[in-house]
């Protein structure tokens, strides 16, 4: 089977070709960074009308990649949720049109599942069960994933997301969008020690995360009338340490809890270098072994949802006609693959 996927959730536009034999054949993706960094963040309305710009030349461009025609696949895939509804309407609009008029059939795909499976388009893919941490500007969980489709959320955020801490910060310290990455890049001249933020919920049992309050500090330390602007850079140290050190305690404790030893990485976060090497190191104190997608993958991407479209077709699920997507979408309402039939 070969499955065409389209992935709008947000303020990436990608189409992916991916064939279960030969593997990936083509991604292609067009990013909105410059549309929305004059406003700082996202715009919905925006996102959604370069979405209808995008797709369609990014479906060309995919398709003419992988050497395909419409003859050659076997399904769409597309992101239905969760996300920005608009978004996600363009996406949906265009994988069931495109699949009405190809004959062909189509499926809704949840996008954390998509980030979950991601790391198996690497060479070394991670085996069933394991623990995921999906860490991204919208997410931070942990879930415990027995297979495709089969996941236990075991503990995430009752606030703000880490990403969205790393944005915040970023924002406060005067940094251009995305933050994320510009914070991080800062924080490599930063002296360790100089700030000490809280490494929230660590002093108590759980997997549950909250990052409201460690964005609060951050707040009061930029904001305090003796602040030095100069030493930026030791506050995005002090808050990269803050959130990587929480982040890699509640991972590790997630293994312990399980008692898995194979731990995947997901999400636009698991692309920060530092908590890549943390993490790596303490779970390998622990005998444990970390799985991480390649860089490009850990942002939004179509491949990822490639992979969960293929999987589910061809267990024999099928969207049926209704243009479907949803801002909200919980993970632990996905069936899994055994239980095979008409998808949500």
């Amino acid at each position: 089977m070969r499955v065409l996927a389209i992935e709008s959730s947000c303020d990436e536009s990608a189409v992916a070709v991916l064939d279960e034999d030969r593997g990936l054949l083509s991604h292609v993706l067009h990013s909105q960074i410059d549309l929305h960094r004059v406003y700082g963040g996202v715009v919905p309305e925006l996102a959604s009308r370069d979405h209808v710009r995008r797709l369609v030349p990014l479906v060309r461009a995919a398709l003419a990649d992988a050497a395909s025609t419409p003859a050659d696949l076997g399904g769409v895939a597309y992101t239905a949720g969760p996300g920005l509804i608009g978004a996600l309407l363009t996406g949906a609009a265009l994988a069931r049109s495109l699949a009405f008029a190809w004959g062909l059939p189509a499926i809704n795909i949840h996008h954390l599942e998509g980030h979950l499976l991601a790391p198996l388009l690497e060479p070394d893919p991670p085996g069933f069960p394991h623990v995921a941490l999906l860490v991204s500007g919208g997410h931070t969980m942990l879930v415990e994933v027995r297979g495709i489709g089969e996941y236990r959320v075991l503990g995430e955020t009752r606030d703000d997301a880490a990403g969205e801490a790393f944005d915040k910060t970023a924002k406060l310290l005067g940094l251009p969008y995305p933050g994320g990455p510009e914070l991080a890049r800062l924080a490599l001249e930063g002296r360790p020690g100089v700030y000490g933020f809280p490494r929230p919920m660590l002093d108590r049992p759980g997997l549950e995360f909250s990052f409201s309050g460690l964005k609060t500090a951050v707040s009061l330390a930029v904001k305090a009338p003796d602040f030095d602007p100069a030493r930026r850079a030791d506050v995005a140290h002090g808050v990269e340490t803050a959130i990587v050190a929480t982040l890699v305690a509640k991972a590790l404790r997630a293994l312990e809890a399980t008692g898995l030893d194979t731990l995947v990485v997901s999400g636009g976060v698991g692309a920060n270098r530092r908590l890549r090497a943390d993490l790596t190191a303490a779970a390998a104190r622990r005998g444990a072994r970390v799985h991480y997608p390649r860089i490009e993958f850990c942002t939004d991407n179509a491949a990822m949802v490639a992979v969960a479209g293929l999987a589910r077709l061809r267990a024999g699920e099928r969207a049926d006609l209704a243009i479907d997507a949803c801002a909200q979408w919980p993970l632990d309402s996905l069936a899994p693959l055994q239980q095979q039939g008409t998808a949500r």
